[in-house]
C-alpha cells in the first residue's frame, strides 16, 4: 500500500496485511498492553514507517529504548533470525535494516536540545496543575497573570512569576479590591511549590528561546519525516511536568497550526507514552481541554497516539476518537482486569474467526489485536497481527553516538545558548530600587531640614526673635523687663483683691459711720 504504514500480518497464517491508512492516520489511534507485551517494538516499527513516507513525529522516550531509531540493525543482532523468520511469515519482502533522521530533545538540555517554553505561553491552567493547586491558590494565579498582562510586565522564566507573586502579596490590599481577596498564606503556598519544582529541575524549562514548533516538523534532504525523540527517563521522577509539558506542546500545536481539513497524509504524528498519567486526579477542566484538543486537533493535520497500559486509563470521550488502535496482551488477574479486559474487547468491531477477548489476553510478545480505519473512516474488523520487525536497532544507542548526533545537528546553535531579556524580574527589582533610592532622598533631605533647623534654633539665642508670619500670640515681657513702681503696683491691686484689702476696706466703712 503506497499510502500507509506497515504494521503487520493478520488473518490466518498471518499472510494478511494490516496498513495504516495516511488519509486517516490524524484521526488518532491508541496502543495498549501490559508490560513486556512489546507496545515499545510497536511504536518504534509505527514511527519508522511515518518518517519514511514524509511524516515528522514526535515521541517520548521513556525507557531510553528508542534512541535506536538513529541506528541501523545489525545482522550480529541475537533476534536478527527469529525477525527475518517474521518478515517472511507476514511478506515483509523488501525488510532491511536502516536508521532514520533523529533529533533528540531533552527539557534537562543534557541529552538533547533544550525545549523551553515561558511562563506567560504555558498560561495559569496548566501550571496550576503542574503544581497541583488548589481553587483558591489558582484563583491567586489568575490575578498574578492578569495583572502582570495590565502592568506590561512579561512572564518568560520562573523568577518572573516569583517576583510577581511577591509584589502581589506586597499590594493585595490594593489589588484585592478589584480582583477579590488575596490571601497571604496562598502566595506563600504557591512560592512553595515552584521552589519544589525548581528543585526538581523544572527551571530550565522555562525561558527563552522558546520552541519553533517549525523545528519538529521537518523532512530530511531525502524526504524523511524528522523522527524527534524527547529523554523522559529522567523527566518520568517528575511526572506531572512530563504530563504538563506534552499536554502544552499538544495545546500550541493546536492553538498554533492552521486548518488544512483531512490531508492525504499527517503534518505531524504525536506519540503520548505513559499517557494515564495526564489523567490522573486531573481535574474536569483540564480533562475537557485534553478532549477538546483531541477532537479539533485533527482538521490541523496532527494525530495523536495515546500509549498505556490498559484503555480504561483514558477517559471514555477521549477513547471514542481513537480510531486506530493496536491492542498488545491484557493480564486479567483481577476482578478489575477482567471487567477492563471485556470493556476493551467490546471497542472493536467483531470478528467471526475468533474471540476478541480470548485473543487480547492470548496474544504473545509481538503480536496484537488490531483494528484500523477503512474507507469513509470505518473501522476495519479486529484481527490478530504479528507486528513487523524493526529496520533500526532495538535498544538504546551509546551516550556518545547520541552525543554525536546532537553535536551534529544545525538547531545546536539555536537552543543552546540562553536569552535573558528584560521582564518581569528585572522591572520589579528596577522599580524596587528606584523606590529604595526614593525614600533614600527622602530621609537625607529630613536630616538636612532638622541640621538646619537646629542651627537656626541655637543662632535665636544671638540674634533675637524670628521674623515672620505667625499667628501665635505675642510675646509676654519678662520679669526683668518690668519697672519696679509697675511691680510694686501689681503687689497693692493683688493685696486690694485678697483678704488683707477686704478688712481694710471694712475697717474704712466703719470708722466713717462711727464718725457720723
Amino acid at each position: 500500500m503506497e499510502n500507509g504504514v506497515f504494521v503487520g500480518g493478520g488473518g490466518e497464517g498471518h499472510g494478511v496485511k494490516q496498513w495504516l491508512r495516511l488519509d486517516y492516520a490524524n484521526r488518532h489511534g491508541l496502543i495498549a498492553g501490559a508490560t513486556g507485551t512489546g507496545k515499545t517494538v510497536t511504536l518504534q516499527i509505527l514511527a519508522e514507517g511515518f518518517s519514511a513516507q514524509g511524516v515528522p513525529i514526535f515521541m517520548s522516550d521513556v525507557k531510553g529504548d528508542l534512541s535506536g531509531l538513529a541506528k541501523p540493525g545489525s545482522a550480529d543482532f541475537k533476534l536478527h533470525q527469529p525477525f527475518s523468520d517474521r518478515a517472511r511469515t507476514i511478506g515483509f519482502d523488501d525488510y532491511a535494516y536502516t536508521a532514520f533522521p533523529v533529533t533528540f530533545w531533552d527539557l534537562f538540555g543534557t541529552q538533547g536540545h533544550p525545549i523551553r517554553t515561558t511562563v506567560a505561553e504555558m498560561g495559569p491552567l496548566l501550571i496550576s496543575r503542574l503544581l497541583e493547586l488548589s481553587e483558591a491558590q489558582e484563583g491567586i494565579l489568575n490575578i498574578a497573570f492578569r495583572v502582570a498582562d495590565e502592568e506590561g510586565l512579561p512572564l518568560l522564566d520562573l523568577k518572573d512569576l516569583q517576583s510577581m507573586l511577591v509584589w502581589l502579596g506586597e499590594n493585595r490590599e490594593s489589588v484585592s479590591l478589584r480582583y477579590g481577596n488575596i490571601a497571604v498564606q496562598s502566595v506563600g503556598a504557591i512560592q512553595r511549590r515552584l521552589l519544589v519544582l525548581e528543585n526538581q529541575g523544572g527551571a530550565k524549562f522555562f525561558g527563552e528561546p522558546a520552541l519553533d514548533l517549525r523545528d519538529l516538523m521537518r523532512t530530511d534532504a531525502n524526504g524523511q519525516g524528522q523522527i524527534n525523540i524527547l529523554a523522559a527517563d529522567k523527566l518520568m521522577g517528575a511526572p506531572r511536568l512530563y504530563a504538563t509539558f506534552l499536554l502544552w506542546l499538544l495545546s500550541e500545536l493546536f492553538e498554533d497550526l492552521p486548518e488544512v481539513g483531512d490531508p492525504e497524509k499527517p503534518k505531524l504524528v504525536f506519540f503520548f507514552d505513559e499517557a494515564h498519567l495526564l489523567f490522573d486526579d486531573a481535574p474536569k477542566a483540564l480533562v475537557d481541554k485534553v478532549e477538546q484538543v483531541a477532537r479539533l486537533i485533527r482538521s490541523k493535520g496532527v494525530g495523536v497516539y495515546f500509549i498505556t497500559q490498559n484503555p480504561d486509563d483514558i477517559p471514555e470521550d477521549i477513547l471514542g476518537q481513537l480510531g486506530n488502535r493496536v491492542q498488545h496482551a491484557l493480564r486479567a488477574f483481577t476482578a478489575r482486569d477482567r471487567k477492563a479486559l471485556r470493556m476493551a474487547a467490546e471497542t472493536y468491531r467483531e470478528n467471526p474467526t475468533f474471540d476478541t477477548e480470548v485473543a487480547i489476553r492470548e496474544v504473545g510478545v509481538g503480536e496484537a489485536v488490531t483494528s484500523m480505519l477503512e474507507r469513509k473512516g470505518i473501522p476495519g474488523m479486529v484481527e490478530r497481527t504479528l507486528i513487523r520487525p524493526p529496520s533500526s536497532q532495538l535498544g538504546p544507542i551509546s551516550p556518545a553516538e547520541r552525543g554525536g548526533i546532537v553535536g551534529a545537528s544545525d538547531l545546536g546553535d539555536k537552543y543552546t545558548r540562553t536569552l535573558d531579556r528584560q521582564s518581569a524580574f528585572e522591572i520589579l527589582a528596577q522599580r524596587t530600587k528606584e523606590a529604595a533610592e526614593a525614600a533614600e532622598n527622602a530621609e537625607l533631605n529630613e536630616a538636612d531640614l532638622d541640621a538646619a533647623m537646629r542651627e537656626y534654633t541655637a543662632g535665636r539665642r544671638y540674634s533675637g526673635t524670628r521674623v515672620g508670619r505667625s499667628t501665635a500670640q505675642p510675646t509676654r515681657k519678662t520679669r526683668k523687663e518690668d519697672s519696679f513702681g509697675e511691680a510694686m503696683a501689681k503687689v497693692v491691686v493683688k493685696e486690694l483683691k485678697g483678704t488683707t484689702g477686704r478688712r481694710i476696706v471694712r475697717g474704712l466703712l466703719g470708722g466713717l459711720f462711727k464718725a457720723r
